[in-house]
């Protein structure tokens, strides 16, 4: 009977521990999806701000619509920064979060020039803005390794 009770749960036990890595692996499927996703969206963003920041100059409908690209990253990139990223990407992600620090910091500084009339798309381009996202790109594809 006592064996019969140590082999089930032994039995349990590796069930579970199969179930514990078939959750990890969903969990980090699931995370780097979430990354390719934002590095989309922030690539996209890259792309696009620096034209829109050029009509803005001239253009007040521009200056709205940078406005809220600027703000609309910004929700992005908090939200980003609260995913639960699986230990076995959590170093890869504080790394993103250090770098999306720095692009909320420009994005900031711009949001504060276009607020103050200092609108200048050189400006947008010399900021750690676009550098940033790059690094954010660098460190996603080190992240898609992981979904391999």
């Amino acid at each position: 009977m006592k064996m019969k009770v140590l082999g089930l749960a032994a039995a349990i036990l590796f069930i579970l521990s199969g179930c514990s890595l078939l959750n990890e692996a969903k969990d980090t499927l699931s995370y780097v999806n979430d990354a390719s996703d934002y590095l989309n969206k922030a690539t996209a963003f890259a792309n696009d701000a620096p034209s829109i920041a050029q009509q803005a100059v001239s253009d007040q409908q521009a200056t709205k619509k940078l406005q809220t690209m600027l703000q609309e990253m910004k929700q992005e990139i908090n939200s980003f920064n609260k995913l639960q990223a699986p230990e076995i990407a959590a170093d890869l992600h504080q790394q993103l979060v250090d770098q999306n620090n720095k692009l909320t910091a420009g994005i900031d500084l711009y949001l504060k020039n276009i607020h103050n009339g200092l609108l200048d798309p050189s400006t947008l381009e010399n900021t750690e803005i676009f550098q940033s996202v790059q690094e954010i790109s660098n460190i996603l594809d080190q992240i898609k390794q992981l979904g391999q």
